[in-house]
């Protein structure tokens, strides 16, 4: 079922989330035991992210250099085939420009159509570390771009067929709001323009990236209906679990914390006290925002369960 429907068929506010593939090495069984638990409150569709892969270059002592893989996320289709199939979820993979060729974008929505996925998040993607992104030769520049081509394979248009097409896709595309902006954006007036131009290319909703003030989340669903966006705002929750992520997640994610919530945290010395606080706010976080009637509860867990399982045991 496509995200839209099930929110419109929803009686309240729903519950869903994101999972990382497992870095080579770990294992599917592993991932599905650790997010087990949260099918408890029975998410209606589960993002799955995807991640390009990053390489050094080794050189060796004849002066030629060898590009060596150094870090790989495997298996986002394989992860939505075995979430459909063993929980009965809707995955929602995420497909990005960054690293891909549009040819690739279109084998891999050719392979998510096969294995019955009725949803992607059309992403831009980050840059490798230490660089500024840039679209692959023959790929797309920005996220507009990616959901026009989703939208084109719906219609039944593909990138080299000449002739009438076989079938056409029937995707749900999602795409990514941030409440504080994105971080290159010059103004929010100017994300939330940007975004408008991802819906009126065919998005059908919108997931936030995390925040951790609610005002801002609705200010910025205010003015997204100011500018006209009318599809589902999805709120992205992270429970702040650690002491480093006091630092990382400001950094990674350039977005503030509110003041309260800044004294609470510095105020522990220890990982359990931090992951007490953070629940806490988290909770508080989704009560507000339950109230508020929001489409659905979106949780980043990082593929660990036990922090968004106490939230939503307090709130669902």
């Amino acid at each position: 079922m496509k995200i839209t429907e099930h929110i419109k068929n929803a009686k309240g506010t729903l519950f869903s989330f994101e999972i990382l593939p497992p870095l080579k090495g770990q294992s599917l069984k592993e991932l599905m035991e650790g997010i087990s638990p949260l099918m408890e409150f029975k998410p209606p569709f589960v993002d799955v992210t995807y991640h390009r892969e990053e390489y050094i270059y080794k050189k060796h002592p004849n002066g030629l250099l060898e590009k060596v893989s150094t870090k790989k996320r495997p298996g986002t289709v394989g992860i939505c085939a075995a979430l459909m199939n063993r929980f009965e979820v809707d995955a929602v993979p995420h497909v990005l420009c960054g690293g891909f060729t549009k040819e690739e974008t279109e084998n891999l929505l050719i392979d998510l159509d096969f294995i019955g996925v009725e949803n992607v998040l059309a992403l831009r993607g980050d840059a490798p570390k230490s660089e500024r992104f840039a679209a692959e030769p023959n790929g797309h520049a920005n996220a507009t771009e990616l959901v026009a081509q989703v939208v084109s394979m719906n219609q039944g248009k593909y990138l080299h067929e000449e002739t009438e097409p076989s079938f056409q896709t029937d995707f749900c595309v999602g795409v990514a709001g941030y409440p504080e902006k994105h971080f290159e954006a010059p103004s929010l007036k100017f994300d939330i323009n940007y975004l408008k131009e991802k819906v009126d290319k065919g998005a059908s909703f919108i997931v936030t990236q995390m925040f951790f003030d609610n005002q801002k989340y609705f200010d910025f669903v205010a003015k997204a209906r100011e500018a006209g966006i009318d599809v589902p705002i999805i709120p992205g929750i992270k429970p702040i679990t650690s002491l480093g992520q006091i630092t990382t997640l400001p950094r990674s994610f350039f977005l503030d914390f509110p003041d309260d919530l800044t004294d609470a945290l510095v105020s522990c010395t220890t990982n359990a006290q931090v992951k007490e606080v953070g629940i806490s706010w988290s909770i508080q976080q989704c009560k507000e925002l339950l109230a508020a009637k929001v489409p659905s509860l979106h949780f980043y867990t990082m593929s660990k369960a036990d922090a968004t399982y106490k939230v939503a045991k307090e709130i669902f």
